[in-house]
């Protein structure tokens, strides 16, 4: 076991914790969930809850096939959400509160931030934040698609020290524990490279949407983000009681040591680019090595429609390497790309800012796991 220390937790619990059974919810597994969070919070630390489940929580109330159509699945999360809010109130002697999030409401820098100042307000109240998708309303486009990464995304929101990801396996392994007797508990995982990766396998639950995948997408996230992931089983006791003593029984994914404010790990992680800006090797060395703003100078080809403030990707001989907030649309780079900024003034009439994208504004992104080789 690996020793760690925390002060403001998010914790995600899986589908296949809610509802073991895969029809409406249980507490057999989120009592000593729900024991470790009251330990916590009694101890003076904050907690966020992430849950999924409310889909399984409405197995039953709808008839549905092997498939279920994508209208019937928002109809049971409506129906399931309540009886899972239902079911983790009646285990706390608190008040719990519910924010439903979609992918839209991270992305857009003002609704992130609304975000954060509620769950702060929550917290300074002593109320419980449990956080899920908003699967009524969100269409494929706007979904985060998984809790592990939404658990990720409300971490670095509200600038959490600690990821718990409760599931029904022990941690990451070297192999399939389930098929490969010989395959050993990882303790600890100090960075996410290629070698990890391919350990992950599918999707472990017919309950849950989420694989290991998923769960190595999130930790990386939080590792560049300063932010401890711990990967655990949470249908055990024992879990729990080393949690509260301050031991990782599963697998504890460090943190890097970044400096970087809570805007830029937004715009690292959370922020949707709308558009791509090529750059020459000139702009590439600026501000890879010398930390520089990005000028227009620089930039070779605009790619796609987008409008100042927006995110856009920064990429350099087909490799993204950064991603930033533009100070200019689409349309007015198109026409200052590769000139000097002095020329910007008489070039578009006016000149907003003398950088494309200003380095505060700016972050150097390595590419997060996205599948298992």
């Amino acid at each position: 076991m690996t020793a760690f220390n925390w002060q403001t937790a998010v914790i995600k619990i899986g589908s296949a914790l809610v509802s073991p059974d895969g029809t409406g919810t249980s507490d057999k597994f989120l009592s000593n969930i729900a024991h470790f969070i009251t330990e916590c919070r009694r101890q003076g630390k904050d907690i966020v809850l992430v849950s999924s489940g409310s889909v399984a929580a409405a197995r039953g109330e709808i008839r549905t096939g092997q498939k279920v159509s994508p209208g019937k699945k928002a109809a049971m999360a409506a129906i399931g959400q309540t009886k899972m809010m239902a079911t983790w109130s009646s285990l706390f002697d608190f008040t719990c509160a519910q924010l439903l999030l979609t992918v839209e409401d991270l992305n857009d820098r003002r609704r992130f931030v609304n975000i954060k100042n509620t769950i702060e307000q929550l917290l300074d109240h002593n109320v419980l934040p449990i956080v899920n998708e908003n699967d009524t309303v969100a269409i494929d486009q706007s979904k985060v698609g998984d809790n592990d990464n939404l658990a990720a995304h409300t971490a670095i929101a509200v600038q959490a020290d600690c990821l718990i990801i409760c599931t029904d396996v022990d941690g990451l392994y070297t192999g399939n524990p389930r098929l490969d007797p010989s395959a050993k508990l990882l303790s600890s995982v100090d960075t996410i490279d290629d070698n990890i990766v391919r350990l992950a396998g599918g999707a472990g639950s017919s309950v849950g949407t989420g694989g290991m995948i998923t769960k190595l997408q999130a930790a990386q996230k939080c590792a560049q983000s300063g932010i401890q992931t711990l990967l655990v089983n949470g249908t055990k006791t024992e879990t729990f009681t080393k949690l509260v003593s301050g031991n990782c029984p599963g697998t504890l994914f460090l943190a890097k040591d970044e400096d970087s404010t809570a805007r830029q790990d937004w715009i690292k992680h959370t922020s949707n680019p709308k558009g791509e800006l090529v750059i020459d090797h000139g702009a590439y060395l600026a501000v890879t090595e010398r930390g520089a703003s990005l000028l227009s100078a620089g930039i070779t080809q605009v790619v796609g429609k987008f409008v100042a403030n927006d995110a856009v990707l920064v990429t350099h001989e087909g490799k993204v390497i950064g991603k930033g907030l533009a100070a200019y649309s689409s349309a007015e780079i198109q026409q200052i790309k590769g000139v000097k900024s002095a020329q910007i003034q008489d070039i578009l009439g006016y000149s907003d800012s003398a950088e494309v994208l200003h380095r505060d504004d700016f972050v150097l992104i390595k590419p997060i796991a996205s599948k298992a080789h």
